[in-house]
């Protein structure tokens, strides 16, 4: 048996060097399966004494072979599963943008067939609005025209001929609407060459196609008769600033006067003259009243101006904010001067800035098609995606139209406006940018990452942020401080420019009203003056 001892070592050696390279070749792999499939073999590799020096290497070397091809098999596993989601959340994606795509195109297009063709193309057909209410993607009843000049648009509901007496009454009350145009201009000796009219609304609701920075001003075709207005809640000095506006708005302006349920219960309790002063009841008379409000009031701060805002689901009359709020980014006007104010507004041109809107929809992972989003939200100052309570780092997939942006790991992500740039963004560490330059804000939240900063998108991109599968807890949204909804794995938020801004009146203009806010809101770059004494360069 002494010379079969090194042969049957060679074999055991070969049959260990086979099993551990068992990925090297089929030839190989079937020939070491052989060996062990043999019993004799079996055996002289059990009864054999093992080298140190050599098998020690080799099992060591199998083994990690082992870890590295299970390693490899996780790793593409993990691959096809991400593959997979992202090919069902393209396919999602592209459904949503077709069902808004069509949504928009109707709403955009417009009567006159060259202009249809030039930007909707041939095919684009007339939406039809109904006469009661404007609300985006339902369209039923009646008749709507665009119409689009430089960028900026207009909307006008027309009356079908076969009409029923009520519908006509509403007509009657609509045509009541004061009607207004808009033009660019500059200030300067020769600013007067660059003014023109853009646009002449017929029904004064705004909307926009196209967006510019430049300065825009609004001047009255027809006396505005109603105004609305809107109260900081549970302040004394805004209850009585309040009761003489409404006053002297009847006394001397013979305006139509609107207010919340609220305020008409205080002014009731008041004094029983107030009893001229209409309400309204539920939300679907709120969703009208954009085609009875010529002017919108707030007396308060910012977040009266949101709160304003957020009344109107399509287009927002001119608001006159006064401040009597803590911060005034948006409130240029002061209250001790309602009078003049008004009295200047009333009888035009005035200034106005279009603070741009983020249009959000929420899409739930257990939705059975694209189509079934909640309502959308429109937000002026920005959609906040935070981890909540949660003491894990949000995990959020970001996208923009069809292309990855990054993945979210820290607190949250803010996607704000312009308008918005003044506020929880620029405490998040992102820019203060012109509430009239387009764009859509990008900043992180404390992100885990100092190479993540902030981004300005451009006003035509859509942004999709995803929760993933694996992440280790839901994430929350939040509307302008508002509203608050979590989002699962799965379910993503999806914001894109909206077609209405928000017209809010200036004091001097767009670009010194901005300036006036930062220095005196923030004191932006305030600092002592450099002294002069000492030695001076020759």
């Amino acid at each position: 048996m002494a010379p079969s001892k090194p042969n049957s070592t060679n074999a055991s050696g070969d049959a260990n060097i086979q099993y551990a390279r068992p990925e090297n070749g089929v030839s190989e792999f079937s020939d070491s399966l052989s060996l062990f499939h043999s019993e004799k073999a079996v055996q002289e590799l059990l009864q054999q004494t093992p080298i140190l020096g050599t098998d020690d290497h080799l099992i060591e070397f199998s083994e990690a072979l082992r870890t590295v091809a299970k390693t490899l098999r996780r790793a593409a596993e993990g691959k096809a599963s991400a593959q997979a989601e992202a090919a069902e959340w393209k396919r999602r994606y592209e459904l949503e943008m077709a069902r808004n795509h069509k949504v928009m195109s109707s709403t955009d297009c417009i009567a006159d067939p060259s202009h249809r063709e030039q930007n909707n193309g041939p095919d684009c057909q007339r939406p039809e609005t109904s006469t009661d209410s404007y609300e985006p993607g339902n369209h039923a009843n009646g008749k709507s025209e665009d119409f689009l000049v430089n960028g900026i648009c207009s909307h006008e509901i027309l009356q079908d001929g076969g009409a029923s007496s009520d519908a006509k009454a509403v007509q009657n009350r609509m045509m009541r609407k004061a009607s207004f145009k808009l033009s660019w201009w500059c200030k300067g000796d020769d600013g007067n060459q660059d003014k023109h009219d853009i646009v002449s609304f017929e029904k004064g609701n705004i909307t926009t196609a196209g967006r510019t920075s430049k300065q825009i001003s609004l001047k009255w075709e027809t006396n505005p008769q109603t105004v609305l207005i809107l109260t900081k809640p549970n302040s004394v000095s805004v209850r009585i600033l309040c009761a003489q506006m409404v006053r002297w708005l009847k006394e001397h302006q013979k305006l139509n006067i609107f207010v919340e349920p609220r305020v008409i219960s205080e002014l009731l309790a008041e004094s029983s003259y107030f009893k001229f002063v209409q309400s309204w009841k539920d939300d679907s008379e709120i969703s009208r009243l954009h085609s009875k409000v010529d002017l919108v009031v707030t007396l308060g701060g910012d977040g009266t101006v949101l709160w304003a805002a957020s009344m109107f689901k399509g287009p927002v009359p001119p608001i006159v904010p006064f401040s009597l709020g803590s911060l005034g980014f948006m409130t240029p006007f002061h209250s001790e001067h309602y009078r003049d104010c008004l009295d200047s507004i009333l009888r035009g041109p005035v200034s106005i800035t279009l603070r741009h809107r983020l249009q959000c929809y929420v899409i739930r992972d257990e939705a059975k098609n694209e189509y079934e989003t909640e309502e959308p939200i429109l937000v002026l100052n920005e959609v906040t995606i935070d981890r909540g309570i949660s003491s894990y780092l949000t995990n959020l997939e970001c996208y923009c139209d069809n292309s990855f942006v990054t993945t979210v790991q820290g607190d949250g992500l803010i996607l704000s406006t312009t308008s918005g740039s003044t506020a929880y963004s620029l405490a998040a560490g992102g820019s203060m940018v012109h509430p009239q330059v387009p764009g859509i804000l990008f900043t992180p939240i404390c992100p885990h990452s100092l190479s993540f900063r902030p981004l300005i998108l451009p006003e035509n991109v859509t942004v999709r942020v995803q929760v993933p599968f694996n992440s280790r807890s839901p994430a929350w949204a939040s509307f302008d401080g508002k509203d608050r909804k979590q989002l699962a794995a799965g379910d993503a938020l999806v914001c894109r420019m909206a077609p209405w801004p928000v017209p809010t009146a200036c004091s001097v203009d767009s670009t010194g009203d901005f300036l006036r806010s930062i220095h005196e809101g923030l004191h932006w770059n305030l600092r002592k003056t450099q002294s002069f004494d000492g030695p001076r360069e020759s």
